[in-house]
């Protein structure tokens, strides 16, 4: 008999949607689902047919608008309840209706949930397996078991649960998922709990961890080293309490440190795209540090690091970001020095000599800005700007001045309007603009007036601001530092302000993003005039 090859299933759409603040509509289900599919997940369990009205209606739609290239959609459920005939099951016929190939099915393998939890004997839940397994596999589906406790079942009764696997093995189930439910294991014990699973059963096992230790990912690994060929998870972990195994993490480990064909090789490129995709789809971004997807994954801020990346950035980095579709990053900071500002300048587009004056003053100005309450990590706009001029590019001016500006708020506390007298080539440009925080009538305010003028500042997009109060020096006001980040066509980046009042603040890391955008930093337009604009006669 040939060799199966590695099942990876992926059980965002129902195991993940546990997690609280989660709830995906059947559209977003599909999304999700074909997001998936493109990556080269090889089953997607789709939700659980007959108890829950979405996910039946999910499948439904699937059938008609699901064309999955890779994957297999696969329907979740439970065994038939005790003293109920299996054809008899309204459970059971939901699975079935729900036309997918392969069935999930979750079966109580420790004897304390068998007894308080199902209130049936151990004897009649082996015949639930047994006889819901038999008949799906007789109309033709195949089958995996989830082995619920199965890890917390094997140290209270590891007879049965034994015995669990094999019921479900020889009733014809293609593979037993062992669970951690509780997501209570270490890896040591997982991999011996899976090895001695295997050899006294002879049954094809998987595995299907919750991260409750810390250890969701490594318990999985321990897992397939122990023998399981099938590996459960949820795009960025999600999932309840403490959240799922992370597939993404999963599949590059198993891909990358463990030689094991999970994906499609060129496919492995798009994880980091896949995991944005979802989290666009779910409002729920996966974590910055998330290993190879997360946006800090491949960042560096130390200046000791930036050294030694300048020379080989293998010497700080486990991969070529690349080979996940992620990037390196280099955090311009204090910490930093001439070799921070290089990455970060060639990062930006620029390339500069490390020795010279300019990249000298650029790392010292960074110093002495950050020492006034300025941070560069995530100003990427405010740096650039900073570094043209260090290197006689002479970005100046934007090409309109702030003669001056106003903003109010609403008599009851809500809302703000915010006026801006500005001027460009000699001609007045005056706008009101309103917005639900004095930064948002400022940047409408500001796009009132400038966008009929100049196309490129219409593009940009105020996407999220976040304001500090910095402790100031004894006997002065404290500063406060605004961050924004905005949305440039595809492209997003961010700028920072520092100033006694937040209002001021925030017009300063405005002004920074405007002044990117017209003055033609590397892949921005370079126009400085605006077209069609007619100065006021003098007098």
């Amino acid at each position: 008999m040939a060799e199966r090859g590695f099942q990876l299933y992926d059980t965002t759409l129902r195991d993940g949607t546990q997690m609280e603040g989660l709830s995906l509509t059947v559209d977003d289900k599909l999304a999700i689902a074909r997001s998936l599919d493109a990556l080269g997940v090889g089953f997607i369990e789709g939700g659980w047919p007959g108890a829950i009205p979405k996910d039946t209606e999910f499948f439904r739609r699937a059938r008609a608008e699901l064309d999955l290239r890779t994957a297999r959609l696969t329907a979740f459920g439970a065994t038939r309840r005790p003293g109920v005939a299996v054809s008899q099951d309204p459970q059971v016929r939901a699975l079935l209706e729900a036309d997918t190939p392969v069935v999930t099915l979750v079966a109580k393998s420790h004897t304390g949930h068998v007894e308080a939890a199902l209130r049936t004997t151990l004897a009649e839940n082996l015949a639930m397996i047994r006889s819901t397994v038999q008949h799906l596999v007789l109309a033709g589906r195949r089958v995996f078991l989830d082995a619920e406790h199965y890890f917390d079942g094997y140290v209270a009764n590891r007879e049965y649960a034994l015995e669990v696997v094999r019921t479900a093995a020889e009733a014809g189930a293609e593979t037993v998922v062992l669970c951690d439910t509780n997501g209570g294991s270490l890896p040591e014990e997982v991999k011996a709990v899976v090895a001695d699973t295997i050899a006294m059963t002879g049954a094809a096992v998987g595995i299907h961890c919750h991260d409750d230790t810390g250890c969701a990912v490594a318990n999985t690994m321990a897992a397939v080293d122990a023998g399981a060929d099938h590996a459960q998870g949820t795009v960025h972990g999600y999932g309840e309490r403490c959240g799922n195994a992370d597939l993404l993490t999963v599949i590059a480990n198993l891909v990358l440190k463990r030689d094991r064909k999970v994906i499609p090789l060129e496919r492995l490129a798009d994880l980091e795209s896949t995991g944005r995709a979802v989290a666009a789809v779910t409002g729920l971004p996966g974590a910055p540090a998330a290993p190879y997807v997360g946006s800090a994954a491949f960042t560096h801020k130390a200046g000791l690091h930036a050294s030694a990346l300048r020379v080989d950035p293998a010497l700080y980095q486990h991969i070529d970001p690349a080979r996940v579709g992620n990037a390196m990053r280099v955090l311009v900071s204090d910490m930093g020095g001439r070799s921070s500002v290089v990455l970060k300048a060639r990062e930006l587009g620029y390339e500069v000599d490390a020795d010279s004056a300019a990249v000298g003053r650029a790392a010292a100005r960074v110093k002495e800005l950050e020492s006034r309450g300025y941070t560069f990590e995530s100003a990427d706009a405010s740096f650039a700007l900073l570094l043209r001029e260090e290197l006689g590019e002479q970005p100046g001016r934007p090409p309109f001045d702030v003669e001056s500006w106003q903003v109010r708020l609403g008599s009851d506390g809500a809302g703000a309007t915010a006026t801006v007298r500005l001027r460009s080539d000699g001609a007045p440009l005056t706008a009101t603009g309103r917005g639900r925080e004095p930064v948002h009538a400022l940047d409408d305010a500001l796009h009132r007036a400038l966008d009929p003028f100049f196309p490129e500042a219409a593009r940009l997009r105020l996407r999220e601001h976040r304001t500090r109060e910095l402790a100031g020096d004894s006997g002065q006001p404290p500063l406060v530092r605004v961050l924004l980040t905005f949305q440039d066509g595809e492209r997003d980046w961010g700028t920072v302000g520092v100033d006694t009042h937040a209002t001021a603040a925030a017009l300063h890391a405005l002004l920074d993003g405007l002044h990117h955008v017209l003055s033609g930093g590397p892949g921005r337009p370079g126009g400085t005039t605006a077209p069609g604009l007619v100065a006021a006669p003098a007098g």
